[in-house]
């Protein structure tokens, strides 16, 4: 990564911590999202501020965005467009929807029907939309962030695992801390915060960082790390449904990007610990017997594998230093070896 490059994403994450205070997790697993070209699924109690990340993100670059708020009557075509008949060319027109903004706002997604989620899919799997046997291609970059309110469930439809695993990542922001809702209440204008926030960076700009998060290095023995933890997923009596295969390229696709926003142009076995349960609590479904009786959204009682599997440096290699681990490369010739506790 270059220094320029650098410093745009240390100016982004400044950007947005202007408005959301205190919640600098939050703040990295967006940008996260955003250059490793994937969705975001913002799931918690309303009025924590899960709108204002989304716009505050949008707003962060010079880009297109729409916000369109879920109700129970809308349609499909309320979101990918309609084709209207011109009298005068004597032809049908498309006229593209809201989802034809770089950054698109889907609000209380689960309080619209599931034949209108299901419109989204072909939009967030492969960035286009079929109207009429015409593919049309959406504006690149192209990210949606979605929220929910995980509590209230009279009159909302639940995301279907369909739907879920188009999300490369689901979080939840929670409550700030009392120093920052203090410092929320002294700077709390009455006008939206996320407006007054000015660009950083333009469009072009993300996509070449999404380019660039492609070519993060990922070593073969971390493939068996990430791979010996999907299969116990599927193999633990606490899952009725295990990881599937695209679950697998979306923490390597995160992990790439949570290395590249951290300045590095290779990935540790961090970065995929980190990032499992955010990539694969929505992806699972837990067994009825370790269910709670309380409502809980799908995947919040999985808390990872019981033993995950640890990293030992081979016999006569270089041990792995503080530094080796926080960002300097390791030495040639001393792979990482994979072995379970």
């Amino acid at each position: 990564m270059t220094t320029a490059t650098a410093n745009q994403i240390a100016q982004l994450q400044r950007s947005i911590a202007t408005v959301i205070k205190g919640k600098d997790e939050a703040i990295q697993l967006a940008i996260i999202a955003l250059v490793a070209r994937g969705h975001l699924l913002i799931e918690d109690v309303p009025g924590v501020g899960k709108t204002t990340l989304a716009q505050a993100l949008a707003r962060s670059f010079n880009c297109s965005f729409q916000r369109i708020q879920f109700t129970s009557d809308m349609l499909p075509s309320d979101l990918i467009g309609i084709s209207i008949y011109n009298q005068v060319r004597q032809e049908f027109e498309f006229k593209p929807g809201p989802v034809f903004a770089n950054i698109v706002l889907a609000d209380e997604i689960n309080r619209t029907t599931p034949k209108t989620q299901s419109a989204l899919l072909e939009a967030m799997n492969e960035a286009q939309v079929t109207m009429d046997n015409h593919t049309h291609p959406l504006p690149v970059p192209f990210m949606v962030m979605a929220t929910q309110n995980p509590i209230e469930h009279h009159g909302t439809y639940p995301l279907p695992e369909s739907q879920l695993d188009r999300f490369l990542l689901r979080i939840r922001m929670g409550y700030p801390s009392r120093l920052s809702e203090k410092e929320i209440l002294r700077n709390h204008s009455g006008d939206s915060p996320a407006g007054t926030i000015q660009p950083v960076m333009e469009a072009r700009d993300v996509v070449a960082m999404q380019q660039a998060t492609q070519r993060v290095r990922v070593d073969e023995s971390l493939l068996d790390y990430a791979l010996e933890i999907v299969e116990r997923t599927r193999q633990t009596e606490q899952l009725s449904l295990g990881v599937s295969p695209r679950g697998s390229l979306m923490l390597q696709r995160a992990a790439q990007a949570r290395a590249f926003v951290e300045g590095r142009d290779f990935c540790l076995p961090d970065d995929f610990k980190q990032l499992i349960l955010p990539v694969f609590a929505h992806r699972v479904v837990v067994n009825t017997r370790y269910t709670s009786t309380q409502k809980r959204p799908v995947g919040c009682g999985w808390q990872g594998p019981r033993r995950w599997p640890r990293w030992d440096w081979p016999a006569g290699s270089p041990s792995p230093s503080f530094r080796c681990w926080r960002g300097a490369p390791r030495s040639a010739g001393s792979p990482i070896r994979l072995t379970t506790s």
